[in-house]
């Protein structure tokens, strides 16, 4: 007698989990502000969002939405010009990017960011790395509420010159600590740890 675990359908192998290296542009930076973030494939959409509001140091005060085609997927809404789908119903996986070269995502609806993400590729998770993980990145992200594309890149010319009223103002409103030129691939990591898979 065969047992349940015996023969053909015991060597049939679960496929293995795949991690995707996604590059996260935030579109009309100049110098361009960007981070890889390696995800796994069982990734919840939402999860994404909250991975890139700690790559790019955004506190998710606002409404968001990954956009494919004609589908949104973020803060559920439903209105005759919008339609948003909950996006803690889909994974990346569910998106099949082994055939999407890239996909957007919006943030701050009012302010206009968009973010867009490319995927590069695919492969087997390395053992012992923890997922989600950004591996490279420059310049910190536009700061939270700082008022758009626009007004970003005043902030960063007034930045260069802290003797003038208005340099003072942004340093004094973006604080002491921000520095448009870096990006901390320590401190988003150590955020993204404690926010698992």
């Amino acid at each position: 007698m065969i047992g349940l675990l015996e023969g053909a359908a015991a060597r049939v192998k679960k496929p293995t989990e795949r991690v995707f290296s996604l590059r996260l542009a935030v579109v009309g930076t100049e110098p361009r502000a960007w981070r890889r973030l390696l995800v796994r494939e069982s990734m919840w959409l939402s999860r994404l969002h909250d991975s890139i509001q700690i790559a790019f140091d955004w506190f998710d005060y606002q409404t968001h939405a990954f956009n494919l085609d004609d589908l949104r997927f973020g803060n559920p809404l439903k209105r005759d010009e919008m339609n948003i789908e909950d996006d803690r119903d889909v994974t990346l996986a569910d998106l099949d990017p082994e055939t999407r070269e890239r996909f957007n995502y919006g943030y701050h609806f009012g302010d206009g960011w968009q973010v867009e993400i490319k995927i590069e590729k695919s492969f087997p998770p390395e053992k012992g790395k923890r997922y989600p993980l950004c591996v490279a990145g420059e310049r910190a992200g536009p700061p939270e509420d700082c008022g758009g594309l626009e007004a970003y890149h005043d902030m960063l010319a007034c930045l260069k010159e802290p003797d003038t009223d208005l340099g003072r103002e942004w340093r004094e409103w973006v604080g002491p600590d921000y520095q448009a030129e870096i990006c901390d691939l320590e401190k988003i990591n150590k955020a993204l740890r404690r926010l698992g898979k």
